[in-house]
């Protein structure tokens, strides 16, 4: 199939039709990602531990599967990793803290069964910040988390380390959690796409620190690839409170449905996020791309009255703390000192303040429901920067924003549970990418996925537009 460097940007959907003409082993694509990872881990550290026994004996079993001819999966014979955040039966389960070290997962979360089922391999367990607490990548349990194209940066988290392991080549694509935006945080800051359905799509299971808010959902190379992952892991399962009940949409083929008539809000700012001059420019040229493609773009200014971040910070901090009571009360210095800090803040608020909360955040989610009466979609940046230095939790550009308020554009959109995409809209003045996200209504992943689809097939690939950019050196070769 050539040089075993297109096995780093090919994409799960080619990869797994090699496979089925057994072009391609699943043992050599398992080897290959094996090799990259145990070769990226000193500089990127994206794996919080590697499974290659197992994966090895997985691969096998798909390869024989290959030559008997059996009926195979969607996945079958694709590395696939899984953060830290999502239980794999049998392996060590901390979610990025001390606190957890010794914690062994009793079984698989459904989204891991369904990929196993699929026919992925799991390669490993990837980092996250402590509890999904912090949108970059580094944990005092595993350290921090490197962008595979800038060592100084951060790919973005909680899901750090999905991130990596699919913008190193390591695996196609991975499992990442979005609790306020953790998979489209990454993906903006990394060149990647993220996706999350509709809360209760995805099943989360064991239930999550922050059960109201928490997404299983995916990243990858491009939208179809995210789609077909999405695909494999979304229905219901009785064993979530919140599941869907329902049949699951066509995510693949709605990346083939024309954009065209879609409604569209496009607000640079939500009426209170401050974006840098190179992300908006970015981001208003796909925006373009999508209105010559046939959507109806109407410019948005103010989307919420005010920034939403008191409510998203007292729902998911509020759930960690609890969870954490005890550490926070009695073993502090396990814990990061920013997370520390936020815990105690949420573990501080008093019955009817924490109510107060609850039922504005109810309010917040019906004036959503009552936008998208008009809209199908409404478009921001994901982000207001391009990169953040690694280590740094507040980017200097985002000077007076606390731990998570900087990340203006994605928390909203875990308060009210609606579908929301990152996708690459180009580079920032930095050479690093900058993201565009896609939200949509309630149950309305297949048009976040045609506008994603659309934009993604008339922007230059990001590879071209780096090798435009002299200044711009991928960290791994």
């Amino acid at each position: 199939m050539g040089s075993a460097s297109d096995l780093d940007t090919i994409s799960a959907i080619a990869l797994r039709n090699l496979v089925v003409a057994r072009k391609i082993s699943p043992v050599e694509i398992l080897d290959h990602a094996l090799a990259r990872a145990a070769a990226s881990q000193a500089s990127l550290n994206a794996f919080s531990m590697l499974t290659p026994d197992t994966a090895r004996e997985a691969a096998r079993a798909a390869e024989q599967a290959v030559m008997r001819g059996d009926p195979l999966g969607p996945l079958h014979g694709l590395p696939v990793s899984v953060k830290d955040l999502i239980a794999v039966g049998g392996l060590p389960f901390c979610s990025g803290s001390r606190a957890m070290q010794g914690n062994i997962a009793g079984a698989d979360a459904p989204a891991v069964e369904r990929v196993k089922a699929a026919g992925a391999i799991v390669i490993g367990k990837t980092t996250t910040s402590e509890f999904g607490c912090k949108p970059v990548g580094d944990s005092p349990l595993t350290g921090i988390t490197r962008h595979p194209w800038d060592l100084t940066k951060t790919p973005g988290g909680s899901s750090a380390g999905a991130a990596a392991s699919v913008l190193a080549g390591i695996t196609p694509f991975a499992l990442g959690t979005d609790g306020g935006g953790s998979l489209r945080i990454p993906a903006s800051l990394s060149g990647l796409v993220g996706f999350k359905a509709t809360f209760g799509r995805v099943p989360v299971w064991p239930a999550s620190a922050t059960p109201t808010l928490a997404h299983v959902g995916s990243l990858a190379r491009n939208v179809r690839d995210a789609a077909l992952l999405s695909a494999a892991i979304a229905g219901f399962d009785a064993r979530d409170p919140f599941s869907v009940l329902g049949p699951v949409p066509d995510y693949v083929a709605a990346c083939d449905v024309s954009p065209r008539g879609l409604r569209v809000a496009f607000s640079p700012t939500l009426g209170y996020a401050q974006p840098q001059p190179d992300v908006l420019a970015a981001v208003e040229t796909a925006v373009k791309i999508l209105a010559e493609a046939g959507a109806i773009v109407e410019p948005v200014d103010r989307v919420f009255d005010t920034d939403p971040i008191d409510l998203w910070m007292a729902e998911f901090y509020a759930g960690v703390g609890t969870r954490l009571r005890n550490v926070v009360e009695s073993q502090r210095d396990l814990l990061d000192p920013s997370v520390a800090e936020v815990l105690e803040a949420a573990l501080g608020q008093d019955m009817r303040s924490y109510y107060e909360s609850v039922f504005r955040r109810y309010a917040l989610r019906e004036a959503m429901r009552v936008f998208f009466e008009r809209y199908d979609l409404l478009i921001s940046p994901t982000l207001p920067v391009s990169s953040v230095p690694a280590g740094c939790n507040v980017p200097p550009e985002c000077a007076g924003r606390n731990l998570i308020s900087w990340v203006s554009y994605t928390y909203p959109f875990n308060l009210t549970g609606q579908p929301g995409l990152s996708l690459p809209a180009g580079l920032g003045h930095d050479g690093m990418p900058v993201g565009l996200q896609i939200i949509g209504r309630l149950h309305g992943e297949v048009d976040v996925l045609r506008a994603a689809a659309a934009i993604e097939r008339d922007l230059p690939p990001l590879r071209h537009l780096i090798s435009a950019n002299r200044s711009l050196r991928p960290a791994l070769a």
